[in-house]
């Protein structure tokens, strides 16, 4: 319960940013199919985290690391903007993302991530203090993304990537790696309001 209520308070101090312009992944619409679509990621770099537990606690670990991260909490104390979404994916394969803030799960850890902000590159960032925190640099890659509104819940996620791994056998495409949960939005945000995603990167 300390963990949520953390994650929940950190969420209301920075919440204000969903009514100013956050950075989001840069990528090109190649195709768009209702809520379905195939996107071309641009390279970035990701601050990233392992954690263990399920997929709905999963971010709010992992949270207090990334943020604090970001927060100043640094080799040079430098603050560094909040980008959207949050990303999780399974963890026990190398991960390739183009998300910003994802999570994928593997023998129960998940890589939980926060994007950095386009103006940095792997040797500009700050070093972490915290060495659970990890740097990594994202090529670009194609990825079927479906777009959702709704709770966090596992059962939503579990849908809705069911519907997006049956969109993409239907379209012939072949994919190249694990399925990431994006999320754009504090714990706050009425459900309805949401902006979820899954990703699956494709050939």
């Amino acid at each position: 319960m300390k963990s949520k209520a953390f994650f929940a308070a950190l969420l209301l101090i920075i919440g204000t940013q969903e009514t100013m312009a956050v950075e989001e992944a840069s990528y090109v619409l190649l195709k768009s199919d209702g809520k379905f679509e195939v996107r071309e990621y641009a390279p970035h770099v990701l601050a990233e985290t392992l954690v263990t537990g399920d997929l709905e606690s999963a971010g709010g670990k992992a949270f207090q690391t990334l943020f604090g991260y970001i927060s100043g909490d640094n080799v040079s104390r430098t603050k560094v903007a909040m980008t959207a979404p949050v990303s999780q994916v399974p963890a026990s394969e190398k991960i390739q993302m183009t998300a910003p803030v994802g999570q994928q799960r593997v023998e129960e850890q998940w890589a939980v991530s926060f994007m950095m902000p386009k103006s940095y590159t792997l040797s500009t960032l700050p070093q972490p203090k915290d060495p659970s925190v990890v740097l990594r640099q994202v090529p670009a890659q194609k990825m079927a993304v479906v777009r959702y509104s709704g709770t966090w819940s596992e059962k939503n996620y579990s849908r809705q990537k069911s519907e997006l791994e049956a969109w993409v056998r239907k379209n012939g495409l072949t994919t190249t790696g694990s399925e990431i949960w994006a999320r754009y939005n504090a714990p706050f945000t009425p459900w309805f309001l949401r902006r979820n995603e899954v990703l699956i990167p494709v050939e």
